[in-house]
């Protein structure tokens, strides 16, 4: 019980990443009702777009302080490129097609970025060092917390902050929401959907590439096929909180991670799974979880039971 404070942090930090991943399947979704399976993948390229930066465009030896803005706007650059280019040249055309031909596509561009990475990308095929940021660790408490931690722990609530604002405040985020609703009747009030459907794109890329220069700075390194299970995991985030539900999705994201976490550290250790391993288990507490909201709250935390768009 002594480490249940330092747990539950771990978990409030998996999970705020999560959140940040699980935003842009919750977008994309609640617009125009597809599932981006190749998001995961966005969020990776956002992760090499960071390192690009710091390895092949800023002088050698430049300080990580001077370095990370530069770095979360390549990551940014990046990520919305692939996001958007995904949206114009693979889901566009098939906008008014059967429900499975985009899932089918989303899947097939998923493990084309993969590959694309692991190509052309130098040495992508072994873990890259991502940099750090120097000092810390920080003790507060029984709670120790790394520089990468304080990164995402100021990131995630920044970013909402800033997303509930667009959203909430701007013509644009009222135009998303109109679209969300209806996006017949907002293109007759003079909505541009087809704009909106591509701010909603971009913005989720936005967030999966702060989420993925936080994975970088926490965990230390990267790899082209990280985006899978993060992806799959974010997904489940998405509709632990209600799909199409915003705030849902961060919320989903950090009930996922602390749930994983805790699961982890204590239900891992009863005689007959310890022989397995806490890690053997790591990935497999998302998806119980997914299927116990399935079961008894199938449109999530935060969601509502509404009627399919024709």
């Amino acid at each position: 019980m002594n480490e249940l404070p330092q747990q539950l942090v771990n978990g409030l930090l998996l999970g705020s990443m999560y959140g940040l991943i699980a935003i842009g399947y919750t977008m994309v979704y609640g617009i125009v009702q597809l599932i981006n399976f190749a998001h995961g993948e966005i969020f990776m390229t956002g992760a090499f777009g960071a390192l690009t930066v710091y390895l092949y465009v800023l002088p050698d030896g430049t300080s990580m302080l001077l370095a990370l803005p530069l770095m979360l706007l390549g990551a940014v650059v990046v990520s919305v490129t692939v996001a958007v280019g995904a949206e114009r040249f693979a889901y566009r055309p098939l906008r008014g097609a059967p429900r499975l031909a985009p899932l089918i596509t989303a899947i097939g561009l998923s493990l084309a970025l993969q590959q694309a990475v692991w190509a052309w990308y130098p040495d992508a095929k072994s873990a890259r060092t991502f940099p750090q940021i120097d000092g810390g660790p920080f003790h507060i408490g029984d709670v120790t917390l790394q520089t990468g931690d304080v990164f995402l722990l100021v990131a995630a609530p920044v970013s909402m902050a800033i997303l509930a604002y667009f959203v909430m405040r701007t013509r644009t985020g009222r135009g998303m929401q109109a679209t969300a609703q209806d996006p017949d009747t907002a293109k007759l009030m003079g909505v541009n959907t087809d704009r909106i459907i591509v701010v909603a794109f971009a913005l989720g890329a936005v967030f999966a590439a702060v989420g993925a220069v936080a994975y970088g700075l926490k965990y230390g390194q990267i790899e082209f096929k990280m985006g899978f299970i993060l992806g799959l995991k974010a997904f489940t985030a998405a509709v632990l909180g209600g799909i199409g539900n915003i705030y849902g999705a961060m919320i989903g994201g950090v009930v996922l991670g602390i749930a994983e976490t805790l699961a982890t550290a204590y239900i891992a250790d009863i005689p007959g799974l310890d022989q397995f391993g806490s890690q053997s288990w790591a990935d497999v507490w998302a998806f119980i979880l997914l299927i116990l909201v399935l079961l008894f709250r199938p449109q999530g935390l935060l969601g509502e039971r509404v009627a399919d768009r024709a």
